[in-house]
Formats: C-alpha cells, structure tokens, sequence
C-alpha cells in the first residue's frame, strides 16, 4: 500500500506539471515542470523524501528497461541514420564531452561558493593543531 501511495503522490505532481504547461505559455515540457515541482516541495518539505524515496529509487532502478523501445526504433530507423552516422556520431562525441566540462565547472564553482574543499578543511585543521 505504501508503494501505492507514493506512486500516487508522484503521479499527482506530474499531472500539475502536465497543467502547468498547458496553463503557462513558456516552450518548457511537463517533465521539466514536474522536476522543478518535485524539487521544490522537497525542498520546503511539503513532501518528505520517505513519501517518496522507495517508489522512486524504484522507477529509476527500471529506467533502462524504459530505454529499450527507443533503442528498438534506432534499429528499425537504420536505414535512414546509416548514411549521416559519422556527423551524428561527432556530434554525440562532442556534446557529451562539453556537458561534462559544462557541469564539473559549476560543481567547482558551487562547492566553492558554498564552503571549501576537503583538502583546505583538512589543511585548517591541521593549522589549528
């Protein structure tokens, strides 16, 4: 039951973030909707995260099974995708590449603005000694 209910509470938020793309004319999809929903009650604790916790660790434990009709549609698609392969390829290669620089900066700089590193917290202690 208590898996029920968490589905239930997480269905409830991705159907407002459905409403809110239907009631807020920006170009954004209801997934983003719901993720920044999901975020915020989390964040506020309207919704604790063991409301949630098992049903979602849950839905992504079976994400790659949820992955398998896309990749199905590349097979079938094949034909189409053979000949632009190599640019699709480069391009896969080199956006993957910048989103990780993209995101290991902004850790940097967030872990810098919010306190310091393990290594300078080990160094200061070992200054107090």
């Amino acid at each position: 039951m208590k898996y029920v209910k968490q589905l239930g509470i997480i269905f409830a938020i991705t159907l407002l973030a459905e409403l809110f793309r239907f009631l807020i004319p920006l170009p954004i999809p209801a997934s983003v909707w719901g993720l920044i929903l999901m975020l915020v009650l989390l964040l506020t604790k309207v919704i604790k995260l063991e409301q949630v916790k098992e049903t979602g660790d849950f839905l992504v434990q079976i994400m790659p099974l949820t992955l398998a009709a896309p990749a199905v549609g590349l097979v079938v698609a094949w034909p189409q995708l053979q000949p632009i392969l190599l640019p699709v390829i480069v391009i896969l290669v080199v956006t993957t590449v910048v989103v990780m620089v993209v995101t290991g900066k902004i850790t940097q700089l967030a872990i810098g603005k919010n306190g310091m590193g393990k290594k300078e917290v080990d160094k200061k202690e070992v200054d107090r000694e």
